[in-house]
């Protein structure tokens, strides 16, 4: 498919979500079939499944609702990596320092020295999967001079690719009051990176990556866990809970499920795949969800 066609369908994907918005607050059934616990509070539970190639949402509970991203930030981060390849102001073998303020960021990290480089193509792997902190720092600062103007292109861009709820304020998602999104635009993002960048979407498929000689691994427990499943974010900080944008693609369906605020990786793989699941099914019943005092 041309790039031209692509964009189009993504425009109407866009659309989709602005329409059912507008006519829908939940895909939700009054009868549910059977009441389900999530594994998080009201205050930071969100999900949303959608219908990549239609753009139709499938399911929806506070997905508007303002959340903190945490590493679904990242997501972004290597969205303007991607134009930055494209445009060609970077190649893979681009070398970008390491800066004090980027090496000293919090883990998760790849424990860069300041003054050191990274190379594109590592730095594209150690934000896919492992999330390195330090990392996002130096893309920022490489590509826009200093983090908080780095942050200022991200919010620009989500709101050019249909993300209406977004604000960013750093490249790593790594705690900021004034940095939150929804469930809904953590899906806009998704499809929008396979949309525009599928050349580049492999990325998001790994499980590791080696690195100074040893076997970096993720935290994307999905993989090879749920056939189907091919990408693409974690994300937890303390205030979000657990984050995940997942993407399936097999048996001619493609799918986006977000699940925002569980309280650990376990509980929400295991409810981001029951979404999933009933998604895929020829009839899905809508269940009823029931929150966890935790």
């Amino acid at each position: 498919m041309s790039s031209a066609r692509l964009f189009t369908l993504f425009q109407k994907i866009v659309a989709s979500f602005a329409l059912l918005a507008l006519v829908s607050g939940c895909t939700t059934s009054s009868t549910p079939e059977q009441v389900l616990s999530v594994p998080a509070s009201p205050q930071k539970y969100a999900a949303i499944v959608v219908d990549a190639r239609t753009g139709k949402q499938l399911f929806e509970m506070n997905s508007t609702a303002p959340r903190f991203p945490a590493s679904l930030t990242k997501m972004m981060t290597l969205y303007l990596m991607f134009e930055a390849l494209e445009s060609g102001r970077l190649t893979k073998e681009t070398q970008m320092p390491v800066s004090v303020h980027a090496a000293s960021q919090p883990p998760t990290k790849l424990r860069f020295r300041p003054g050191e480089t990274i190379d594109v193509d590592t730095a594209i792997r150690a934000l896919a999967v492992k999330s390195a902190n330090d990392v996002a720092v130096a893309v920022a600062e490489y590509l826009g001079g200093s983090e908080e103007a780095f942050a200022a292109a991200m919010t620009a861009k989500a709101r050019q690719v249909g993300m209406r709820g977004t604000v960013f304020r750093n490249a790593s998602g790594l705690p900021d009051e004034a940095q939150h999104t929804t469930a809904r635009d953590m899906a806009v993002l998704g499809l929008a990176l396979r949309t525009h960048f599928p050349q580049y979407y492999y990325y998001f498929s790994a499980t590791d990556f080696m690195f100074r000689g040893k076997l970096v691994r993720g935290h994307n427990d999905m993989l090879g866990r749920v056939p189907g499943v091919d990408g693409i974010k974690t994300g937890y900080i303390r205030a979000s809970g657990f984050n995940i944008v997942t993407s399936y693609d097999a048996g001619g369906k493609r799918l986006v499920v977000v699940v925002m605020g569980a309280d650990s990786a376990r509980e929400r793989n295991a409810h981001a795949e029951m979404l999933l699941q009933r998604a895929l099914s020829p009839s899905p019943a809508k269940p009823q969800f029931a929150f966890s005092d935790r």
